[in-house]
């Protein structure tokens, strides 16, 4: 494919004017050829030479496929997302440290053109009437965009560039995310098929995390996954994911979570996880638990992992479930919380191991184990209870 570096654009930019080259080709109402190209040059009262066409062709061509003048920087080493705030500002995050850069956009039209085609290419629609999109693009980028004047200072694109492999629990243990006692004892929860949930803040490594404790299922194990947005890929060579699909432009044919969740139980599990659970689709997964499926997993937004029993209680309300019920419900349901956090250095942490307790009609999550950037891991009251829940991977290991 064709590229053209940020830089290449802000110097083309400089000299004509892209969107109005765009506009007088498609009044053609035809395929446009070079000679067009000329001409548009031309009606902009350029001095039009072979670098000039030459450059203008590359520019055109890379504004129409793939994200545009946002490609170069997907594709950068180290590049995790790429966040636009209108034309005047953009923005980079390669190894966990978010830096501004260059803006490549002309004005707020480019910034917007290129929002409505990327949404249109995830055959989402995009306009005034439904200013907001979340949706994957065909190689896996997720896509967020709010059209201006909704987002303020212009037009936001969020994009996130698809993990390219996963990260195994040997990896967090080398790059100090955990110590290599505490990875041993993931692996036996997994082992010993305890039900939990990974909990942490935006961009803590919950997926990521996961990913890794699922390779650890053995491999005669059938793992079904329940994704809003494909990002989990295990190495494991039983795994089936099943993806929800939003409504397309005309508003039909979606498939929701708690669809995909009720069609995963029919599909024999033996491990049900939900990729992230944000809705009313916790009901179902809850329920799926509590009937038999035994180490079900899934990420969860919180911020500790003592904060878990409120989010669910949120979580729950969304679908009509009462608070004792989601209690009850998950006093069954799940055993054990692991809590991450991300540090300003961009340093992602297991923080920390929580076992669910129940006390009379209601939950609360105790810690078990606390692990921090000094490196010390600390036995907290709830060590006991989850050494007991550990037992049995441990000595399956």
């Amino acid at each position: 494919m064709v590229q053209v570096s940020v830089s290449e654009q802000q110097d083309l930019g400089t000299r004509i004017n892209l969107a109005a080259l765009r506009s007088y080709l498609a009044r053609l109402g035809r395929a446009y050829a070079p000679d067009d190209v000329v001409s548009g040059l031309r009606n902009q009262k350029l001095m039009v030479s072979d670098a000039l066409v030459a450059e203008a062709l590359r520019a055109l061509r890379v504004g129409s496929i793939g994200a545009g003048v946002l490609e170069p920087l997907l594709r950068s080493p180290g590049v995790t997302d790429v966040l636009v705030n209108g034309s005047g500002q953009v923005f980079i995050e390669r190894y966990g440290e978010l830096t501004p850069i260059a803006s490549p956009f002309a004005d707020e039209s480019a910034v917007r053109a290129l929002a409505v085609r990327l949404a249109t290419s995830a055959g989402r629609r995009l306009d005034d009437a439904t200013p907001c999109v979340d949706a994957r693009l065909a190689d896996g980028t997720r896509l967020h965009a709010v059209l201006a004047p909704l987002a303020e200072p212009g037009t936001c694109i969020s994009l996130r560039v698809p993990a390219s492999g996963g990260m195994p629990l040997q990896a967090w243990v080398a790059n100090g995310s955990m110590p290599s006692e505490l990875a041993e004892l993931l692996r036996a929860m997994v082992r010993a098929k305890v039900a939990f949930l990974v909990s942490g803040g935006t961009g803590s490594g919950k997926t990521t995390l996961l990913g890794a404790l699922l390779e650890e299922v053995p491999a005669n194990q059938r793992i079904v996954i329940v994704e809003d947005s494909r990002e989990l890929l295990p190495n494991h060579p039983h795994c089936v994911r099943l993806e929800a699909r939003h409504a397309n432009s005309e508003g039909a044919g979606v498939i929701t979570l708690t669809d995909l969740v009720r069609q995963a139980l029919r599909m024999r599990p033996d491990r049900l996880v939900l990729g992230e659970v944000r809705g009313a689709e916790l009901t179902d997964l809850l329920i799926a638990m509590n009937t038999g499926h035994e180490g079900g997993c899934g990420t969860i937004h919180a911020n500790s992992a003592v904060d878990v029993p409120a989010r669910l209680e949120a979580l729950a309300a969304l679908a009509g479930m009462s608070r004792d019920a989601c209690h009850a419900q998950a006093a069954s349901a799940l055993q054990v919380v692991v809590s991450l956090k991300r540090h300003s250095s961009g340093q992602r942490l297991v923080e920390q191991l929580g076992v669910v307790v129940r006390h009379s009609s209601f939950i609360e999550v105790v810690p078990a184990l606390t692990f921090t950037s000094n490196g010390t891991l600390t036995p907290a009251p709830g060590y006991e209870r989850l050494m007991q829940l550990l037992e049995p991977g441990m000595e399956g290991g």
